[in-house]
């Protein structure tokens, strides 16, 4: 099982509509691609650091983990979406010991 995580922050005001938009185009784009499983969007809450989203899923193995990459919605949203209204964010991929 791989775990796909990343925390971002966008470029759009909190709380305003372009910010809304993103997340439910996010969601409409991503969590329905053939390997995807248990897709959440997260508020970062923690003072830690300062980044104010986050997006996770897994997926079975490697190879589902592949083809969501590569599947045309998500090459779709990476460059319509995300490359324009992501100011900046972190990617983490985990497998468990």
């Amino acid at each position: 099982m791989i775990r796909h995580c990343v925390i971002f922050t966008l470029k759009h005001a909190e709380g305003s509509l372009q910010e809304k938009a993103f997340l439910r185009d996010a969601k409409l784009a991503l969590e329905h691609i053939p390997g995807v499983k248990h897709f959440e969007q997260l508020r970062q809450v923690s003072p830690k650091n300062d980044y104010r989203f986050g997006f996770s899923m897994e997926f079975a193995d490697g190879a589902a983990y592949e083809g969501y990459n590569k599947h045309p919605k998500h090459v779709a949203f990476v460059r319509d979406r995300w490359d324009r209204e992501v100011e900046r964010f972190l990617e983490i991929d985990y497998e468990p010991l």
